[in-house]
């Protein structure tokens, strides 16, 4: 049974702090990381980390992103990746600053044994619940899912990934919450796009992540499709701005204005690495690079793909 009203003329982007209206928000950052543990599943290092030891280092990183005209941004770790909704919910609290957070898990290898032992149903009633009722005991509702696929694998899905998607899209479908998926191969993305429309739900509610690291064909036929393409690893060490600016001109070009999405995957406590680890921060892209975007598209359009476009496929 839908539990999304199939008209609506009023969208709510739900974070750690309640649910925001467009007018509420400015520049929002669709990908980025307050907490996650990227290092050996069997370590399990995210379970003990203190909220308090994440909010010393983590709060002056928001307060940073705040200063720089950020008013929002988005939590992009699942559950294999050491999510940790109540140490979001600490740094949101205590910066006292949104965060969208996810339901969701991430891939190959790092699916928890749970969800391979659970069906596909146990699954959906699961994100279902963590859509609407919340996570665990934090009282933060889950705006929207992540999954992911194998990066090494550009053939497809395997089992338990084609599983954990078709019950993303069911629980999308009765929620309205958008799907992002960590896809490094543009070919995998159209059997993605074919896997949550065969289970019910629109490829216009599909955000596909680091679409930078795949050919710019795919990026417009996937935009073709109707999803989101996000462009996020901006700032990175090994980027090049250039290479970015000239994606989103041959984007705007094909007439996907309302269909890209921008950010940094940055910030992160990594609960594996001593301290936390090095965190980088969060103000790159309205620091450094949307200045020279703005130079070659305009403030509107700029406005259109940091605010509208962000607000657009996180809210429901």
């Amino acid at each position: 049974m839908s539990v999304w009203p199939e008209e609506s003329d009023v969208s709510e982007l739900i974070t750690t702090l309640g649910a925001y209206d467009r007018e509420d928000l400015g520049l929002i950052l669709p990908h980025e990381h307050v907490f996650v543990d990227l290092g050996p599943m069997a370590a399990a290092n995210w379970t003990d980390a203190d909220p308090d030891d994440v909010v010393d280092v983590m709060a002056p990183e928001i307060e940073r992103a705040r200063a720089a005209g950020v008013t929002a941004l988005v939590e992009a770790t699942p559950e294999g990746v050491g999510r940790r909704v109540d140490v979001d919910l600490a740094v949101s609290e205590a910066a006292e600053f949104p965060v969208v957070v996810p339901t969701g898990i991430y891939q190959e290898p790092k699916i928890p044994d749970w969800a391979r032992e659970a069906s596909e149903d146990d699954l959906y009633e699961w994100l279902l619940s963590e859509l609407t009722e919340g996570v665990e005991d934090t009282g933060v509702r889950a705006a929207w899912i992540k999954v992911s696929t194998d990066d090494d694998d550009p053939t497809g899905l395997s089992a338990d990934e084609a599983k954990i998607l078709r019950a993303a899209a069911r629980a999308g479908a009765d929620t309205g919450a958008a799907i992002g998926i960590h896809t490094l191969h543009g070919g995998v993305v159209h059997q993605q796009l074919d896997v949550i429309e065969d289970a019910g739900y629109d490829a216009d509610r599909f955000i596909w992540i680091h679409a930078q690291a795949d050919d710019a064909d795919h990026h417009e036929a996937v935009a073709d499709r109707g999803a989101y393409v996000e462009y996020d690893w901006i700032g990175g060490d090994d980027q090049d701005d250039e290479r970015y600016l000239d994606l989103i001109e041959r984007m705007l070009d094909a007439g996907h204005r309302d269909r890209l999405l921008l950010s940094q995957d940055r910030g992160w406590y990594d609960p594996s690495e001593p301290g936390g680890g090095q965190q980088r921060p969060y103000t790159y892209l309205p620091e450094t690079f949307l200045p020279k975007l703005r130079e070659r598209v305009g403030e509107g359009t700029v406005t259109r793909l940091t605010q509208d476009n962000p607000f657009d496929a996180y809210a429901r």
